[in-house]
């Protein structure tokens, strides 16, 4: 029987791989056509990273990077160059770091504030002589001690007058002049009033209220009350607090100084005071 014949293999490369090599020149060339499409233009580039730069840049005084700044730039000698930064950033320093203030602006606040001051002190001594007037004419000269400030016409009553002592309820022969008072302040319905009562600093033995505290609180409530009862004011426009012994005007040591003490003071704020 005769042998079968072995097929050799034809010469050169396998067909595959010429397949392969066509797909890879392909791939090779589309590459080098993207890469030639998305060539970078330097000089849009440029302008990009310059207004990159102006816009968003954290360094101040026209610097572009610390190797350039006028402050930091090439290191430690240029501190010297200090007052030019500080110049540049329209700033101007005393001896501490602190900005001065405008001389001429400080001198027109403080010159406003003194006219305004003058203004409201004018208001008031006005206030206060229409009210020594009506005073005179219900004749409290004895019962009312009138003074004033640049925000108020202030009238002191005479604690022994309105109540007895270590007590809150008004006397009966007070409500005259509560009543001539509560007149008065209708006159000036439309200003904020505040009714503070005040007492001496003889401490308390028990009774109704722990403290001169307490005593001082319902007495001028007691006057806020009668005058709500007696007058058409707006209770909105009263304000009543008590000081107890805390704000004295005279010396506790003696009687006459206790008396003085022992008070309710009736402020009427005019028109140009800071509650109006």
């Amino acid at each position: 029987m005769a042998k079968r014949k072995e097929e050799t293999p034809p010469p050169g490369s396998p067909a595959w791989m010429a397949t392969f090599g066509d797909l890879m020149n392909l791939l090779l060339c589309f590459y080098v056509l993207l890469f030639s499409m998305s060539t970078i233009d330097a000089d849009k580039l440029k302008a990009i990273a310059e207004s990159f730069t102006q816009t968003f840049s954290i360094f101040s005084g026209g610097a572009t990077a610390i190797g350039d700044g006028m402050l930091v730039s090439n290191g430690v000698s240029q501190l010297n160059e200090l007052d030019e930064y500080i110049n540049s950033t329209g700033k101007t320093a005393d001896k501490e770091g602190d900005e001065f203030e405008d001389p001429v602006e400080s001198d027109t606040i403080a010159e406003a504030l003194k006219q305004m001051e003058a203004q409201q002190l004018a208001e008031s001594e006005q206030l206060a002589e229409k009210i020594e007037e009506s005073v005179a004419e219900n004749n409290l000269e004895g019962a009312i001690d009138i003074d004033f400030t640049s925000q108020y016409v202030e009238l002191t009553l005479k604690g022994a007058i309105l109540f007895d002592s270590g007590k809150a309820e008004i006397r009966s022969d007070a409500e005259p002049v509560l009543d001539k008072v509560g007149i008065i302040l209708e006159r000036y319905a439309g200003s904020v009033i505040e009714i503070e009562g005040h007492t001496d600093n003889v401490p308390f033995n028990g009774g109704r209220y722990a403290d001169n505290s307490e005593l001082s609180c319902a007495r001028a409530l007691s006057v806020f009350n009668y005058f709500l009862e007696t007058t058409n004011l707006d209770p909105a426009m009263i304000k009543y607090a008590g000081r107890g012994e805390y704000v004295p005007i005279a010396d506790n040591s003696t009687e006459e100084g206790r008396a003085k003490n022992r008070r309710v003071v009736i402020r009427i704020y005019n028109n140009l005071s800071y509650y109006q």
